[in-house]
């Protein structure tokens, strides 16, 4: 059994309903849920007032008797609270007794942060309302979140059109809205070396392909060992596009880096997503167009007696 605490910094639960089945979720499967109070606390079109998401990202610095963080869900908010997170007292914490943060979207920003700041390892995964609330449970995802959060060392693997190569360094992204939103604040990780995977939702391939040359013009990208690409839902390309898509997309990007970039993973806003610690090591090999991804060095919970077989 996790002990599972709830944290909503970002947007209102619209989906009450859909948060409510994630927490019947987890707790039929064994977990107990607490700070349910958080779900329906509503200030405007944020989950309650900026003092209290605050007090919901501090209080993890003081925080008994949990194992797991989970967000409620994403929307905006958290930009607001970034300059008085406690983020030096949240890592002695975690240096003490790491929880488990889980959450994507919007929360990439406070991810970003705790790994810019304190190099602090969170888990960009499924939240409540979306995805433990779903209609139905993606098997998939339920199996890759335990799985993450779990296991001292776990390999993802798909299949996709890829050049060959191997990589290692320090994982890292998450929401590419909320990376760029990023620059030029003291929020931005700067990491040499890395396995930088983003994911989006709602944004035009071009909108994905200029927020991806700013990273490059920035100076980011070719610092880093790969580029993954995760799902980047809802970015349908229209008639004016006249065959400008996501793949026109990517091969724009190849052939301006000096990075391989390698698409296809299952990560981000679709009901099937892996989870995947921030700051964590990985290493990366693609052969034949077949992609694995080994992850090490996260904290994760005891999983001594803990169910989590997919309800």
């Amino acid at each position: 059994m996790s002990r599972i605490h709830l944290i909503a910094p970002s947007g209102y639960c619209i989906a009450q309903e859909a948060a409510q089945r994630g927490v019947q979720r987890l707790t039929e499967a064994g977990h107990h849920v607490s700070n349910q109070a958080v779900i329906s606390r509503r200030f405007q079109r944020f989950a309650g007032d900026d003092a209290a998401r605050l007090y919901d990202i501090n209080q993890l610095a003081t925080l008994t008797n949990s194992d797991i963080v989970l967000a409620v869900r994403g929307g905006y908010g958290v930009t607001r609270l970034l300059e008085n997170i406690d983020y030096s007292a949240i890592a002695a914490r975690q240096r003490r007794n790491p929880l488990v943060i889980c959450g994507h979207s919007d929360f990439s920003a406070v991810q970003l942060q705790l790994l810019a700041t304190e190099n602090v390892i969170t888990f960009c995964g499924p939240m409540l309302a979306g995805n433990f609330g779903a209609p139905e449970m993606s098997a998939f995802t339920w199996h890759h979140f335990w799985q993450a959060v779990t296991s001292p060392e776990f390999t993802l693997e798909w299949r996709t059109r890829a050049p060959d190569c191997q990589a290692q360094g320090t994982i890292w992204g998450g929401n590419l809205a909320m990376l760029c939103s990023l620059l030029g604040t003291p929020w931005m990780p700067d990491i040499e070396g890395g396995i930088l995977v983003v994911e989006d939702i709602n944004e035009h391939p071009y909108r994905i392909e200029r927020m991806l040359l700013q990273l490059h013009q920035a100076g980011i990208l070719n610092r880093q060992r790969a580029l993954v690409l995760g799902s980047f839902s809802a970015s349908k390309p229209n008639d004016y596009d006249n065959g400008y898509d996501l793949d026109a997309m990517i091969e724009t990007l190849r052939q301006r880096l000096a990075i391989p970039v390698i698409p296809g993973l299952d990560f981000g806003h679709e009901q099937r997503t892996v989870t995947l610690p921030l700051g964590a090591m990985g290493s990366l090999i693609c052969d034949a167009n077949q992609v694995s991804l080994t992850v090490k060095g996260h904290p994760v919970v005891n999983n001594s007696g803990n169910n989590h077989s997919h309800r």
